[in-house]
């Protein structure tokens, strides 16, 4: 079994909303993926954007710039 590390945890209310920020972060150069919404967090749509917990800063401050709408930023053992 793999061993689960803290990561930050992006939620969106739409899946349209999270491939959004998928290709905002790739544009970017701002590291993560999109994964399966983790259970430990309830949103709107079955995907999240997933980073390392020291991208936060930067992760909430793209968004912010983009104008990109998300529903939750979590810190969560995946």
């Amino acid at each position: 079994m793999r061993e689960r590390t803290l990561k930050l945890v992006v939620t969106f209310g739409t899946t349209t909303r999270a491939m959004a920020m998928e290709k905002m972060c790739r544009e970017q150069g701002l590291p993560g993926r999109l994964i399966p919404l983790p259970r430990a967090v309830s949103a709107g749509c079955g995907l999240s954007w997933c980073t390392e917990v020291q991208e936060r800063e930067r992760t909430e401050k793209l968004m912010q710039e983009q104008g990109l709408l998300y529903e939750g930023v979590y810190e969560v053992l995946v």
